[in-house]
């Protein structure tokens, strides 16, 4: 939507009630809007007169936020959802779709499992051992299998509170041992399905309304499989979880975009978005109901990639292309229509399987890190955070803009552009995940690792713990990245989403604590539960500072 129709779109709204355009629903944005409240001119005028301030950095083992915002836990690690299934470990996409769409606080909670942390799970701590695989048990590994994947749970909104609908029939996991179908003709190492999903990242919405869940490094739980120049094969274990150990699951099962029905816990692993390190996928529907999808490769020097599909609602006819920022072109990863690929694999599926290969073939350009995409509600252009990359001396990152020749989501040459760069001036290191509220205003997390924040040796020490930031879009902030929540001590902020009506933002404090060497000595004890364990936990994130920025700055708009 251009701007000019999206300020003729408010001019048709009452002042008090907003209505979100259908753009802003076309998925490629962190929230499922629906009809917002209504606003009184008292609240508009409190509203008016409420500052936005700029938190500190902080090195505090704590959650804090900034004037305007307060939060309460909405889910923990081991909390139970069901009278079989708990909460599962390291939470970070979130995603959140209502019962009734005339209901903003009634609904569905997707939430990414990414990894686990062995001394809390499977009570393993390697330090403890000269030789850890020895020692390491299969329940032990079990136990670390429930703990990655995803859950979904029905939570409702009660007098300023969510909370988790106990036993509902919704509640459920999806684990490493999930049986999980491949959506492609032909099988992946004779498979037509795989065991489970991990290293489930971040996501995306369907406009069908599924979940999609991105499983990111994958080659920490079974390992990878490389080729020389001769194309001869060679398997490298993983280097953290050694499941292959326990578990004769081919790594080509994973590292695949994972969608799954919220009703019945099916899911489907979709091969033609190619197979890498996925961060995220963020779809766009074109008019005739034909699917864009755009996902990057979280890893050094690796790609972006957009598919387009030739069928509607089809994630698996269409073509998968690889970016070529250095001359805006997008470049198709079509086995068929491509020499050079045929030269290295035997057909389209091992293209896919081994997409960072084929990438590097067609000459895409090597990015720093491509984490979370999320598309511009008002202007229509992609956002991608490249967070680092600290070979190269990029220990900060940026924000990379990509504008679509003609604002079209499938075509194939395109502008590029960086909005923000990380680093002192702009006050930011190491962006990840983005979301762009219903006004438009952009919100993102950092993602400094927790072995090099607060170090004196490190270029991190001046943004001390990982935080939340907003970019406001409007008024006399416009452009400044604010600070406006900031993580306990070792976590990482991640998944931030609206509610259906813009009033919570839902978000994963994850990883807190993940230093700890000793269990009875934590770096952290968020959320200061009394057991003295750091969990990883989702939070509701409400106040008047949300309210302002999801609904005053839609009217403001029509005055800038």
């Amino acid at each position: 939507m251009k701007r000019r129709d999206f300020v003729s779109f408010l001019g048709k709204a009452s002042l008090g009630m907003i209505v979100a355009p259908a753009f802003l629903s076309s998925c490629g944005n962190s929230t499922t809007p629906i009809l917002s409240k209504v606003l009184s001119i008292e609240e508009l005028k409190r509203l008016k007169a409420f500052p936005l301030e700029n938190l500190l950095p902080s090195d505090k083992d704590d959650l804090l936020l900034t004037k305007g915002l307060d939060y309460h836990t909405v889910i923990k690690w081991n909390e139970k959802i069901s009278d079989s299934d708990t909460f599962g470990f390291n939470n970070d996409f979130t995603c959140f779709i209502p019962l009734d769409k005339n209901n903003p606080k009634d609904g569905l909670l997707w939430v990414n499992h990414e990894y686990i942390n062995r001394l809390y799970v499977s009570d393993f701590n390697y330090r403890d051992f000269e030789n850890p695989k020895e020692h390491l048990t299969r329940a032990q590994v079990d136990k670390e299998m429930y703990n990655v994947g995803g859950s979904i749970v029905r939570i409702k909104e009660e007098n300023g509170v969510w909370k988790v609908v106990q036993n509902d029939p919704n509640n459920r996991r999806i684990t490493a041992k999930t049986p999980i179908q491949f959506n492609w003709d032909t099988p992946i190492k004779g498979k037509t399905e795989a065991i489970g999903t991990l290293a489930n990242c971040s996501g995306g919405i369907t406009p069908w309304n599924t979940f999609l869940t991105c499983e990111e490094n994958y080659d920490s739980f079974y390992g990878e499989t490389y080729y020389d120049e001769d194309n001869n094969s060679k398997k490298i274990p993983s280097h953290y979880y050694n499941w292959e150990d326990f578990y004769d699951h081919p790594t080509e099962h994973y590292g695949w975009v994972v969608e799954v029905n919220p009703k019945d816990g099916s899911a489907q692993k979709h091969i033609a978005l190619g197979r890498f390190a996925h961060e995220c996928c963020t779809l766009y529907e074109l008019e005739d109901k034909r699917v864009v999808a755009y996902t990057g490769d979280d890893k050094n020097n690796e790609h972006l990639y957009k598919f387009v599909g030739s069928k509607p609602g089809s994630l698996k006819e269409g073509t998968l292309y690889v970016a070529d920022t250095v001359n805006g072109a997008w470049l198709a990863l079509d086995w068929g229509n491509q020499p050079k690929l045929q030269q290295r694999f035997k057909n389209q599926t091992e293209v896919l399987i081994r997409a960072r290969e084929a990438a590097k073939i067609l000459g895409a350009t090597p990015l720093n890190r491509p984490e979370d995409i999320e598309i511009d509600p008002i202007s229509g252009n992609i956002f991608i955070s490249l967070t680092n990359n600290k070979p190269k001396h990029d220990f900060h990152g940026s924000i990379l803009k990509i504008e679509e020749t003609a604002g079209k989501f499938n075509a194939l040459t395109f502008k590029v552009s960086t909005y923000k760069a990380g680093g002192k001036e702009n006050g930011f290191s190491c962006p990840d995940n983005l979301a762009f509220d219903m006004a438009g205003n952009l919100w993102m997390t950092s993602d400094m690792s927790g072995n090099a924040m607060n170090r004196e040796d490190k270029p991190y020490m001046p943004y001390k713990n990982n935080s939340l930031f907003v970019i406001p879009r409007y008024g006399k902030d416009k452009g400044k990245v604010i600070r406006v929540a900031s993580a306990p001590k070792d976590a990482e902020l991640t998944g931030p989403w609206f509610s259906p009506d813009g009033n919570t933002l839902f978000l994963s404090v994850q990883h807190p604590g993940e230093q700890t060497v000793d269990v009875n000595n934590p770096t952290s004890t968020w959320p200061f539960d009394g057991d003295n364990i750091p969990k990883p936990a989702v939070v509701a994130i409400t106040g008047d500072l949300i309210e302002k920025m999801n609904h005053l700055n839609k009217i403001e708009v029509l005055h800038d």
